[in-house]
């Protein structure tokens, strides 16, 4: 075979390939599901209940077509009933006609419904598995951290499994009729084509030669469709990630608006917009065009098979060899035929799209793939569940992503009840210890120790404030149900939050709503109704003045009795709530621990 045709083959065994990974464990799923309305409930494994609906709407998919049939043997007899001006007959064909409409409205009606039903039932499914992919193991971190992962997972989640779920069944369950359709009709269209003798090449006799020109008609039809719409399948990918990539720049600026306001920053913004829209434009505009000469061949290719059937018939009805009704079956039956063979022209608009998105969900599949499995084939730090009082680094080399050293030969032990401040210069490698010490930091080598089985908290500078109720955001990662309405109002109190108390049950993002320095006191208070038995700190007071920073980690020193608290500090109020402080060396590569035990609080204000 040619080499152009073998790797179009090679390309679509690797697609058809990942097409199956992608599609088929839904229905083999091995869940629990419940379906039925009302009070009828019933609970099933969810892969019988998707083969179930698979079923119901293959089984209407196949009556469709058989009403379909019902429609061309009405059409002969119609038709013929109009020719001969027989009244009583085109009466009984009305009432006919109006009892086959009604059927094809209810199965037309509960094939499209059943078909989303099953469709959002698999793209929920979908949606878990890939958020479970995504978060699970910190693929999510690692994907961010190391700069390689696909691009927008959020619209990968959301929209490219809305599109696949909902694309995958249509052309799927469209595709089947349309077979089926096609084995119905080419029986009807050789029946009622008869023979055509073509006199210009010697008398030779064509049986079913309607049949054959419409198998001819949809050949040429779907390889100049393929060649003409191939490009739309790049351009839909492209249009998808530059969209995805503007929605997403516009979020940020919205997260970041306060900043953005005091750097004076819009202008650089509107830029930085705009030239991600102009993406958006230029991918649009080769779209547009792609469209347009697809468009020319399938607004031809659809209005030529309109009038193409009669004209191959004309001759017979002229001559008198068949009545009007035998006509107008033949041509619904040609256009069925046609309909059916030309699916790929009919649908090509769906399939570039479609097949875009695949290649988007299976790229993304891949990447957090090669996440999970470069988290355990890389050298990394050997992770080691001590007792719920030591935490330690033996022997600890700690890098960055491509390589280079931060701190080498670092051994470290924190016991229960020990405060440690981590100190040093930017750029030292502080945060970076930090993730260390959390088990975070991938990358490295070394043996980590970690407290097993207690609580541990993380205050980072910038808290994570979930979007929800302000009672869900405080008590988060706990449940909100976890804490009563007076314990968080008191915590908000204690925190200088007070003011918040009344709005426990408000929906909103707060952290549009806060100032820096209330949010670092909601992360304060969650750290009060969380109770932790080890405490992370990074920065989590540089928002706030000397005074009400004192106040928090008192509150901790009071309230917390035996906590381990491990800070990323410099202010001397800080530092002096800690007993020993640990310094990075970037020069040396080395730490060194002293203690500050002899340390004397100041006093308030000073």
């Amino acid at each position: 075979m040619p080499e152009p045709v073998l790797s179009r083959v090679a390309e679509a065994r690797s697609f058809l390939g990942k097409l199956w990974k992608l599609a088929a464990p839904y229905w083999w799923a091995e869940g629990m599901g419940e379906i039925g309305a009302g009070p009828l409930r019933l609970k099933l494994a969810e892969r019988w209940i998707a083969r179930g609906l698979l079923l119901v709407i293959l089984f209407l998919s196949v009556f469709s077509v058989y009403i379909s049939k019902l429609f061309n043997d009405w059409y002969g007899r119609f038709y013929n009933a109009l020719q001969d001006k027989d009244a009583a007959a085109f009466w009984v064909e009305i009432r006919w006609f109006s009892v086959l409409a009604f059927v094809a409205i209810v199965v037309a009606v509960y094939r499209i419904w059943l078909r989303q039903y099953l469709e959002i039932r698999w793209r929920r499914w979908l949606t878990g598995v890939y958020i479970h992919s995504w978060l699970g193991g910190n693929t999510y971190y690692r994907m961010e951290l190391t700069g390689h992962g696909a691009d927008n997972p959020e619209q990968r989640i959301e929209k490219d499994i809305a599109d696949f779920t909902r694309s995958t069944l249509f052309l799927t369950l469209d595709f089947i009729s349309e077979v089926i359709s096609l084995v119905t009709f080419s029986v009807i269209l050789w029946g009622l084509s008869g023979t055509l003798v073509v006199s210009w090449l010697g008398d030779v006799a064509i049986p079913g030669y309607m049949m054959w020109v419409a198998v001819v008609y949809a050949v040429i039809g779907s390889w100049l469709t393929y060649k003409i719409g191939r490009p739309l399948i790049r351009t839909n990918f492209n249009l998808e990630r530059f969209n995805a990539d503007f929605r997403y720049r516009m979020i940020r600026v919205r997260e970041n608006a306060e900043s953005i306001a005091l750097y004076d920053g819009e202008p650089d913004e509107e830029r930085r917009l705009g030239g991600a829209f102009t993406r958006v434009y230029e991918t649009w505009w080769a779209y547009m065009n792609q469209t347009k000469r697809l468009t020319w061949l399938t607004a031809f290719y659809g209005q030529a098979a309109i009038i193409f059937p009669f004209l191959v018939a004309a001759p017979r009805y002229f001559a008198g060899e068949i009545q009007l009704g035998v006509v107008m079956q033949t041509s619904s039956a040609f256009g069925q035929v046609q309909s059916s063979l030309s699916w790929f022209v009919n649908s090509f608009d769906t399939l570039a799209p479609w097949k875009a998105t695949v290649d988007r969900l299976t790229g993304f599949t891949e990447a957090m793939a090669a996440a999970r499995a470069a988290q355990e084939t890389e050298r990394g730090f050997d992770l080691v569940p001590s007792t719920p009082a030591t935490l330690a680094l033996e022997k600890v080399e700690v890098t960055l992503p491509d390589g280079r050293v931060l701190l080498d030969d670092v051994d470290l032990s924190v016991a229960r009840g020990q405060r440690l401040v981590i100190q040093g210069p930017s750029g030292s490698g502080k945060t970076t210890l930090f993730r260390v010490l959390a088990g975070l930091w991938p990358f490295g080598r070394g043996k980590v120790r970690l407290p097993e089985g207690a609580r541990i908290l993380f205050l980072p500078q910038r808290p994570y404030i979930p979007i929800g109720t302000l009672k869900e955001a405080l008590c988060y990662p706990d449940k909100a149900e976890a804490h009563g309405d007076a314990e968080v109002a008191e915590a908000l109190a204690a925190c200088q939050l007070a003011h918040f108390a009344d709005r426990l049950g408000e929906s909103g993002n707060w952290s549009l709503v806060m100032s820096p320095g209330e949010q670092q006191r909601l992360s304060f208070a969650r750290a009060l109704l969380i109770r932790p038995d080890w405490l992370f700190l990074d920065e989590a007071s540089s928002a706030l003045d000397e005074a009400t920073e004192r106040a928090m980690y008192t509150l901790l020193d009071e309230r917390l009795p035996g906590l381990t608290m491990i800070s990323i500090a410099h202010k001397p109020s800080v530092v002096a709530f800690h007993d020993r402080r640990l310094v990075l060396d970037p020069k040396q590569r080395r730490i060194s621990i002293e203690s500050l035990a002899g340390t004397q609080l100041e006093p308030a204000g000073a």
